[in-house]
């Protein structure tokens, strides 16, 4: 057996193993076409031998009743890590590697029904994720798990993403201090029992972005890195879709020499009524999709928000030029500290997010 690379979370020592032995041909393989098997987020589970994971917050759970949990993966850079949430609660995280490793997440565990839930951290250009199969102790059994009755998807950039959340020394833009789980999307998600999908990107923006794609480019696809991978909107329709976008939009329309603002202005700064159009021309296109969601335009917590930016008034022109009374602002609180949002500030932007869903929607 091979020790693989984990983080440690919440100060537990456990130990992932890996190993390339088969299971017992009396515990159950669970793959990817398993009725039973209870996919969140944009996940291509078209073959039924493998199922490929993207985005930042795609997750894979299962009910069984058994003692351990293996898991079969493959990563495209190994630069993916997974939280391995059982029971509800995350235990470790988990580096997968780019050969098929078949993973141990929890051995020893009490007689009786639980869950295993594999959660990806990070964004999607760290590569994407092969899943072939959970596979379980021998005489174990698996249960269905309810539908959720609610959905939220979140558009957004390295804030949504969790960028960095768990860098408590600085601001490293590194895998492993990435966690999509400690975001303000995925908790706001957690405390409504919704279902959850994060479309969400570091260093993009609807005009502009440190990269060379923008959100209006990958917002409706399926795997992101494929202009020719589309996602079939029709196959969920989230009750609220929240946008949380223009903070880089807002940095680099300061930054003239930038290569990213040549190639999409030349040498002239957007003007407002530019900014504005662009703005409400992406809440049209979620809308076009989404005709019946609550849309809430969020800003923040970085400077896009601080004193006396103009970004929190050019959304809130867009939203009132749009005349829909089911599209809303809300302005995060700026947090007025360096770097991304840590945890706690990702938290009490999730406190903030919640209070306005309980206060002006009913769904």
């Amino acid at each position: 057996m091979k020790r693989i690379s984990i983080c440690h979370l919440a100060m537990l020592t456990a130990i992932v193993w890996s190993t390339g032995c088969s299971v017992s041909k009396r515990g159950a393989v669970v793959r990817p076409n398993d009725s039973n098997l209870q996919a969140d987020g944009r996940i291509n589970m078209l073959n039924p031998d493998v199922a490929e994971i993207y985005w930042p917050g795609s997750s894979l759970k299962l009910k069984f009743r058994g003692t351990s949990v293996k898991a079969t993966l493959k990563d495209e850079r190994g630069h993916n890590f997974f939280n391995i949430i059982i029971d509800d609660s995350v235990v470790l995280a988990l580096k997968v590697d780019t050969v098929k490793t078949t993973y141990t997440l929890a051995s020893g565990l009490s007689e009786g029904i639980h869950t295993v839930e594999l959660a990806k951290r990070a964004d999607w250009f760290r590569g994407k994720t092969a899943f072939y199969d959970f596979r379980l102790s021998p005489g174990s059994k698996t249960f269905d798990i309810p539908g959720k009755k609610r959905m939220i998807e979140f558009y957004g950039n390295s804030i949504t993403v969790g960028a960095a959340v768990e860098d408590n020394a600085g601001d490293d833009g590194d895998s492993s201090f990435t966690n999509n789980y400690h975001s303000y999307a995925s908790i706001t998600a957690r405390h409504f029992n919704a279902a959850y999908s994060c479309i969400a990107s570091s260093g993009i923006g609807i005009m502009i972005s440190w990269g060379s794609l923008v959100m209006p480019d990958i917002y409706d696809r399926l795997n992101p890195d494929d202009s020719t991978s589309k996602w079939d909107f029709s196959r969920s329709q989230p009750g609220i879709v929240v946008i949380n976008l223009f903070q880089n939009d807002c940095a680099l329309t300061e930054l003239p020499d930038h290569p990213q603002f040549k190639r999409r202005f030349g040498n002239k700064a957007p003007t407002e009524d530019f900014i504005i159009n662009a703005y409400s021309n992406f809440i049209r296109r979620i809308r076009g999709h989404y005709p019946a969601a609550y849309i809430v335009c969020v800003l923040g917590t970085m400077d896009a928000v601080k004193p006396g930016s103009p970004w929190p008034g050019y959304i809130e022109k867009s939203v009132t030029s749009l005349h829909d009374p089911k599209i809303m602002t809300h302005f995060f609180a700026y947090k007025n500290s360096p770097g991304h949002p840590k945890v706690q500030e990702q938290q009490k932007m999730a406190d903030e997010l919640i209070r306005f869903i309980e206060s002006h929607i009913n769904w």
